[in-house]
C-alpha cells in the first residue's frame, strides 16, 4: 500500500508531539485528550509511523515519541486496526531498521517486537528471515538495527521461537548468531551473546546442539575490551552453571579465576553480573570442593565489593547526618503487605508463645531487610550482591571459612576510614548465620565493640551496626543480661530516637528482632521501652512511623499478658488512640496501626476493654464498606474495585479482640451484624479474605459460641468447600475452625460431619502436606472423634498411622488433650481399627509430658486391654520392636 500524509494533518500531529514534551501537568492532560480524539481516525497510526520513519527533517526526540505513542496504540488496540494499516506499519518498520540515528533504530526495534508479540510471530512470517538477512548487510546501521530488534524479539518470545509452531527458526538463528561473536563491532558482539543468552535457561534444543561452540566462543570473548560484552559473557556463564554444569566442569578452575577477575571489574555492571556467579555456585553441590582453593582470594574481593561507592553516598545523602525534621516524600514509602492470620500449634522444641497470630511459614527475608538502605537504592547492586554472596558461602563453608574471614574482619572493623569500617560491620553480619558456632568465642569481645559503634559519628555506620547486632540477637539474649542485653537495649533505644531517619529505621527493625528473640526477658525493662517508643511517635516522619507500629506490635506479641498493667496501658494507649482518631478509613496508614492494635488487644486481654468499643465498630464499618463497594462494582463496571486489604486487616483485628477479650466481646457481637458479614467474607473470591474469615470464625466460636450457633447450617458447607490443600493457609484455618466448632457443638456435629470428614482424611494422607496443616488436621479429626466417635471410628485404619506421627511432636496443651481423648473414644468403639498400627499409637502417647489424670487412665486402660487381648508372650515380642527409650517411657508413664 502507498500512503501519503495530508500537510495539515501532519502539522497538527507534530504540534501535539511537541506539546507532549512539556513538563506542565495541565498541558499533558490536554495532550492526552487530544491523542484519544485522534485515535478515532484510522489513519492516525499511519501519520505516527510516517513521522518516525520518513520525516527526517524533524528532531529525533519528536520522531521517537511518535513511535512510542504508536507502540502503545498497537498494544491497546492492535487487534482492531485495519489489516492494511498494520501491513503498512510492518513494511515501514522493516525499511527503517537501519536508520542513521541510534535512537530511531532502537524505537523501531521496540515497535517491531510489540507488533510481533501482539499479533503473533506466525502472522508476520517474513520478519525473522528479513532481519536475519539484514545481519549480513555491509551498512553497520542496518546490521546493528536488525540485531537490536532481534534481541528484543528473543527477550519477548523465547519460548515461541523454540516451538514447532514456527518451524523451529532457532535451528537457523543460533548458528547465525554464533558467527557474530567475532564481529569487529563491540555493539554487534554484545547483541549476539545477549540473543543466545535468552535460550540457556529453557535449554532450547538448538542451543544444546551447539553448546560446545557457544562455550568456546564465550571463552574467546572473556577478555573483550567492551564492558557490555564482558557483562553478557558473565551473564551467560552464570546461567550455564545452572543448566549445563557438566559442560563447564572441565574448565571450572579457569572460570573461577576469570570470575574473580570480573568481580573486580572497573565497570560496576560487569562486577555485579560476575558476583551473581558466586550466588549460583553456592547452590551447586560441587561448590565446596571447587571453590575451597580460591576462598582466600575471593573473600577479600567480596568484602571490598561491600563498600559504599562515592555515588551511593551521594544518593544516600550519606553526609547528611541529621534529617529527622525533613518530611518524607510519598514516593519514598514502599508499599507494605499485611500477612493474614494463620492458626498454628507450637511443637515441643520451640519456645515463645505465639497464638493464632503466628504465621506457619517462616520467612527467610530478614537478610535483605537490613540492607535496604533506601528506596533509591533498593534495587540490586554490587554491595548487596557481595554481602549476599558472603552470606551463602558462609553457609556452605561454615566454620572452615573463619581462618580466612577473621583477619579481613580485624582489618576492616577497626579501620580509621568509615567506609571501610562500615563494610566490615556488614561482613560480620553477613557471616552470622553460617559461622555462628565458630563466632561464639569472639562475641564477648565483638558485641561490646559493636554496641560502641552504635554511637559512631557516621549515620551509615550506626545504621548497619543495628542490623549486624540483630543477626547476633539470639546469642545476646542467652548471656547474663547485665553484660550484653541491657547495654544493647539501652543503646538501641537511643538509636530509635536518633536524629537520622535511616538510623531510626534500622534501629526499629533491629529492636523488633531483639523483641522476638528475648520475649518475656524484656518484661523488667517494659516501662523504659514503652516510654522510648511512645516518644518516637511524636518525633517520627511518615515512613518510619509505619515501622514503629511494627516494633510496638512485636513487643506486645513478645511479652503477652505482662503488658496488661495500668501503668503500661496509660503510657501506650493514648498516643495510639490519638493516631487512630486522626486517620480516615481510606488512609493506607490505618493498616499497620490496625495490625499493631490487634497484637496489643491480644496481649492486654481485659485491659483493652476501655478501648474496644470504637475499635470494634470501626472494623465492622471497614468490612461493610468493602462489601458494599464490591457489590456496586458488580452492578456497575465503572466503579473501582475495593482494596480488600483493609477488610483483611479489620477481620484480623477482630480476631485479636476475640482472642484477647474472650467472653467480654459478647455484647459487642450481640449488637452488630458481624455474623452476616462473616458469612459473606467466607465466600470471598480472594483466598486471603477467606483465610482471615475462618480465623475469626474459630476465635468467635471460642469466645461467644451462642452467637455463632444459629449459623451452623450456613457455615458448615462453606467450611467443607474450603478444605482444599492447594490453598494451604485457607485450608489450615478452615480445618482449625471446624475443630473449635465441634468442641462447642458436641453431638449436634453429627448432622454436618459428612460435609468435612472425607476431605480431612485426604489431607492427612497427602504427601508433602506442611507440618502446620497436618497437625491442625490431626487435631480436628481427633476432636470430631471426641464428639462423634461412632461416626469416625470405622475409618480408623484410613488415618490412624498418619494421625499418630503428626501429633507426636506437639507440646501438651488443650488442643492435644481433646484430640487424644477423641482417639481413645474411637479406639474404644473400634479396637480392631488400630491393631495394625498400634506401635504408632504407643509412640504418640509417649509424647505426653504430663497428661491430665483422667486421660492418663483412658490411655492406660487401652494399653492394658491390648496386652490382655494378645497375651503376655505376644506383647513381649511386640515391645521388643520398640526403640529402647520408647519402651522405658511407656513403663514409667503407663506402668505397662
Amino acid at each position: 500500500m502507498t500512503w501519503e500524509p495530508q500537510g495539515e494533518g501532519l502539522q497538527q500531529i507534530i504540534a501535539i508531539l511537541k506539546e507532549s514534551q512539556s513538563p506542565d501537568t495541565a498541558t499533558q492532560m490536554a495532550v492526552q485528550m487530544k491523542l484519544e480524539e485522534f485515535n478515532r481516525y484510522p489513519d492516525f497510526n499511519n501519520y505516527l509511523i510516517y513521522v518516525l520513519t520518513k520525516l527526517k527533517t524533524e528532531d529525533e526526540p519528536t520522531r521517537s515519541l511518535s513511535g512510542l505513542i504508536l507502540k502503545n496504540n498497537i498494544r491497546m488496540h492492535g487487534s482492531t486496526l485495519q489489516p492494511e494499516i498494520v501491513e503498512y506499519i510492518k513494511h515501514e518498520c522493516l525499511q527503517a531498521v537501519g536508520d542513521a540515528s541510534p535512537l530511531i533504530r532502537a524505537t523501531v526495534g521496540i515497535l517491531i517486537t510489540t507488533i510481533a508479540s501482539n499479533g503473533g510471530l506466525h502472522n508476520w512470517p517474513q520478519l525473522l528471515p528479513s532481519l536475519c538477512e539484514m545481519l549480513d548487510a555491509q551498512d553497520y546501521n542496518v546490521c546493528e538495527g536488525a540485531f537490536s530488534a532481534l534481541q528484543k524479539i528473543c527477550e519477548d518470545s523465547a519460548e515461541i521461537l523454540d516451538s514447532a509452531a514456527l518451524n523451529r527458526p532457532l535451528n537457523v538463528m543460533i548458528p547465525k548468531f554464533l558467527q557474530y561473536f567475532k564481529h569487529n563491532s563491540p555493539k554487534i558482539r554484545s547483541h549476539a551473546i545477549a540473543c543466545i543468552n535468552q535460550f540457556i535457561i529453557n535449554r532450547s534444543q538448538a542451543l544444546m546442539l551447539n553448546i560446545d561452540t557457544f562455550i568456546e566462543n564465550l571463552f574467546h570473548l572473556s577478555s573483550d575490551e567492551d564492558h557490555e560484552v564482558r557483562k553478557n559473557v558473565c551473564h551467560g556463564l552464570v546461567m550455564l552453571l545452572e543448566v549445563r554444569m557438566d559442560r563447564l566442569m572441565p574448565h571450572m578452575s579457569q572460570i573461577i579465576e576469570y570470575m574473580l577477575l570480573r568481580t573486580q571489574d572497573s565497570d560496576e555492571g560487569v562486577a555485579l553480573e560476575a558476583s551473581e556467579f558466586w550466588l549460583s555456585l553456592a547452590e551447586q553441590s560441587i561448590c565446596k570442593d571447587v571453590l575451597a582453593p580460591y576462598l582466600a582470594q575471593l573473600a577479600p574481593v567480596l568484602v571490598r565489593g561491600m563498600r559504599y561507592s562515592e555515588i551511593d553516598i551521594i544518593l544516600l545523602k550519606g553526609n547528611v547526618e541529621e534529617d529527622d525534621m525533613v518530611p518524607d516524600r510519598e514516593e519514598d514509602i514502599r508499599p507494605r503487605f499485611h500477612k493474614s492470620r494463620t492458626h498454628t500449634i507450637k511443637s515441643g522444641q520451640e519456645s515463645g508463645s505465639q497464638g493464632a497470630g503466628a504465621a506457619g511459614e517462616d520467612d527467610d527475608d530478614d537478610f535483605d531487610d537490613g540492607l535496604d538502605d533506601d528506596s533509591s537504592l533498593s534495587e540490586w547492586n554490587l554491595r548487596k550482591c557481595s554481602a549476599a554472596a558472603l552470606d551463602v558461602l558462609a553457609n556452605v563453608f561454615r566454620e572452615d571459612c573463619l581462618p580466612i574471614v577473621l583477619p579481613i574482619l580485624k582489618d576492616t572493623l577497626f579501620h580509621q576510614e568509615w567506609v571501610i569500617k562500615e563494610s566490615g560491620v556488614l561482613a560480620l553480619g553477613a557471616i552470622a548465620e553460617g559461622c555462628m558456632q565458630g563466632m561464639i568465642q569472639h562475641l564477648p569481645e565483638l558485641i561490646p565493640y559493636l554496641i560502641s559503634c552504635l554511637s559512631d559519628k557516621k549515620a551509615l555506620v550506626r545504621s548497619i551496626t543495628c542490623w549486624t547486632l540483630s543477626r547476633y540477637a539470639n546469642w545476646v539474649v542467652n548471656q547474663p543480661h547485665d553484660q550484653y542485653l541491657k547495654p544493647l537495649m539501652e543503646e538501641l533505644l537511643k538509636r530509635i530516637l536518633d536524629s537520622n531517619k535511616r538510623v531510626q529505621e534500622a534501629a526499629c527493625s533491629a529492636f523488633a528482632t531483639l523483641e522476638e528473640e528475648a520475649c518475656t526477658e524484656l518484661v523488667p525493662y517494659l516501662e523504659y521501652i514503652l516510654k522510648t517508643l511512645v516518644f518516637a511517635f511524636s518525633k517520627y516522619q511518615h515512613k518510619n512511623l509505619l515501622i514503629l507500629y511494627d516494633a510496638v506490635g512485636t513487643l506486645a506479641d513478645s511479652v503477652g499478658h505482662h503488658l496488661n498493667k495500668p501503668q503500661y496501658i496509660d503510657i501506650l494507649m493514648p498516643p495510639l488512640i490519638d493516631k487512630w482518631n486522626l486517620l480516615k478509613d481510606d488512609d493506607k496508614d490505618l493498616f499497620p496501626l490496625l495490625e499493631c492494635l490487634s497484637s496489643i488487644a491480644t496481649a492486654l486481654q481485659s485491659g483493652f476493654l476501655p478501648y474496644c468499643d470504637p475499635v470494634y465498630r470501626r472494623c465492622i464499618s471497614l468490612i461493610e464498606q468493602t462489601i458494599n463497594q464490591e457489590m456496586l462494582c458488580k452492578q456497575n463496571h465503572t466503579f473501582e474495585h475495593p482494596d480488600k486489604e483493609r477488610m483483611i486487616v479489620a477481620l484480623d483485628l477482630l480476631s485479636g479482640l476475640a482472642e484477647g477479650l474472650d467472653r467480654h466481646i459478647e455484647t459487642l457481637v450481640a449488637n452488630s451484624n458481624i455474623m452476616r458479614l462473616l458469612f459473606q467474607c467466607m465466600q470471598d473470591i480472594l483466598p486471603e479474605v477467606r483465610q482471615s474469615s475462618f480465623a475469626l470464625l474459630g476465635d468467635l466460636t471460642k469466645a461467644c459460641f451462642p452467637h455463632v450457633h444459629p449459623f451452623m447450617a450456613d457455615f458448615f458447607p462453606i467450611l467443607g468447600q474450603n478444605l482444599n490443600p492447594d490453598f494451604i493457609s485457607v485450608c489450615n484455618n478452615a480445618t482449625w475452625a471446624i475443630g473449635e466448632i465441634c468442641m462447642k457443638l458436641g453431638e449436634e456435629t453429627k448432622q454436618y460431619i459428612h460435609l468435612v470428614l472425607s476431605d480431612l482424611f485426604i489431607i492427612i494422607n497427602r504427601p508433602n502436606t506442611p507440618k502446620t496443616l497436618l497437625e491442625n488436621t490431626a487435631i480436628t479429626i481427633g476432636r470430631l472423634g471426641y464428639v462423634c466417635p461412632v461416626e469416625v471410628a470405622p475409618y480408623l485404619p484410613e488415618f490412624v498411622r498418619q494421625w499418630c506421627t503428626s501429633l507426636r511432636h506437639i507440646r501438651d496443651n488443650d488442643e492435644k488433650d481433646s484430640a487424644f481423648r477423641g482417639m481413645c473414644h474411637m479406639i474404644t468403639v473400634n479396637p480392631a481399627g488400630v491393631v495394625p498400627d498400634f506401635i504408632f499409637f504407643c509412640d504418640a502417647i509417649a509424647s505426653w509430658v504430663n497428661p491430665p489424670q483422667d486421660l492418663h487412665q483412658m490411655i492406660q486402660k487401652i494399653l492394658h486391654g491390648f496386652k490382655t487381648q494378645v497375651g503376655e508372650e505376644n506383647w513381649r515380642r511386640f515391645v521388643e520392636q520398640f526403640p529402647p527409650t520408647l519402651a522405658e517411657r511407656l513403663v514409667t508413664m503407663y506402668n505397662i
